[in-house]
């Protein structure tokens, strides 16, 4: 029960951080469908930080650098979505969905340069982090705890209180319901997007990070992220594009995506014989029934994906 409980955190934690990067995003007005790619970007900045100064920094300096470094490099990779959706008015599927490619690809490229570059033997796309990782743990018994859960409470508080409590949020989330209307009384829809796609990156990025760290000391990058991007937006839209529910989502699908790491360990699922697969596919299993069941009530921003017009009213 321990551990499902700490994988059903962990896992949780991912969702939950991923999820709201969108809900930024698209509150802001912009669906941001790049966040796998982006998630890999900032797994690979923290990773690579990991790799070069976990013996050169105190524990908590390298936990706090490693964050800001995984969020920069995902608010930086989400620049680009920034840039083609605001900017140049581009299609957000296709951007999104290139930005996925370009992530796996591109980080692929990037690690497997940086290993051979150290050592022309070596063209794997690893990145072996184990050292730092314990770092990141700390024992409470049979149970460990990791300082990304913690980080991942401040973070959701924090954008619950951001876009319910503070004009910054309001001005964004008008920018997502009707950009004509913010634009009226004097908001910069350009400004507040931008900022939303940013604010997206960090979550995104930091969630990546956070998911390669989850249960193992090093990462092969050409294996991606398992499509926690996606099933993250399917945490979004259950949760209603509300932190508070984004949370009880998150906690939900967190739970079946552990199951598939301890189920062993219960002796009456062991004994049903469920080949290990079937627990695999659970959480996304879940979520297509999620969204069949609760699509026709969600309640997105209603000017999600439509580039703004100065001109349209």
């Amino acid at each position: 029960m321990t551990l499902l409980v700490q994988y059903t955190l962990i896992f949780a934690s991912v969702l939950i951080l991923v999820a709201l990067g969108g809900c930024f995003a698209e509150h802001s007005g912009v669906i941001n469908l790049g966040l796998e790619g982006t998630m890999l970007v900032g797994a690979m900045g923290g990773a690579l930080t990991m790799r070069y100064l976990t013996d050169k920094l105190p524990t908590f300096a390298l936990i706090l650098l490693v964050i800001l470094i995984s969020m920069a490099a995902g608010a930086l990779y989400c620049s680009l979505l920034a840039v083609a959706s605001i900017n140049l008015k581009a299609d957000q599927t296709i951007v999104g969905t290139a930005l996925n490619m370009l992530g796996i690809a591109g980080v692929t490229v990037v690690v497997k340069a940086i290993n051979t570059a150290a050592n022309p033997d070596d063209v794997s796309s690893v990145i072996n982090y184990g050292a730092a990782r314990e770092k990141f743990l700390v024992k409470l018994g049979d149970f460990e705890f990791s300082w990304f859960m913690l980080v991942t409470l401040i973070l959701l508080i924090a954008a619950y209180v951001i876009l319910y409590k503070t004009k910054f949020g309001l001005r964004m989330m008008a920018c997502g319901e009707h950009p004509q209307a913010a634009a009226s009384v004097g908001i910069n829809v350009f400004k507040m997007r931008w900022a939303g796609v940013l604010i997206s990156g960090a979550y995104g990025g930091l969630g990546g990070i956070v998911f390669i760290m989850a249960g193992a000391s090093e990462w092969r990058f050409e294996y991606g992220v398992a499509g926690f991007g996606f099933l993250s937006l399917a945490v979004m839209i259950f949760g209603q594009w509300k932190p508070q529910r984004i949370a009880l989502a998150g906690l939900l699908f967190g739970l079946f995506r552990a199951l598939s790491n301890v189920y062993s360990s219960f002796d009456f699922l062991a004994k049903m014989d469920i080949p290990s697969p079937v627990y695999n596919m659970l959480p996304y299993i879940i979520s297509l029934i999620v969204l069949a069941f609760t699509s026709k009530s969600s309640q997105a921003p209603k000017a999600e994906g439509i580039p703004y017009d100065k001109g349209m009213r």
